[in-house]
């Protein structure tokens, strides 16, 4: 039996570019649903991500998959996989 370890699919996540001014870099801000603990309501919760887009294809608003990757930068952890919607013009 080969002696590979099992390698974990990678995290995923959909989000929205908020910002696309960097070079082969976007910011994408990732919305999620959570309970409050103390007010018991559904929230939502955002984070931002910084990924890398290697063609520059992503423009504000678009709406984006990206997965985890080894770090490529001080804040880059994460990498464009596909444009799900392209912003309205």
């Amino acid at each position: 039996m080969p002696d590979k370890a099992k390698s974990h699919p990678r995290q995923r996540r959909v989000g929205q570019v908020v910002s696309a001014r960097m070079d082969k870099t976007i910011v994408v801000k990732v919305t999620r649903r959570v309970l409050d603990p103390f007010y018991k309501r559904v929230v939502q919760a955002r984070k931002k991500f910084y990924a890398h887009d290697e063609l520059n294809q992503c423009h504000e608003g678009d709406w984006v998959r990206i997965e985890a990757t080894r770090p490529l930068s001080k804040l880059k952890r994460w990498r464009l996989v596909e444009v799900l919607e392209k912003a309205r013009a």
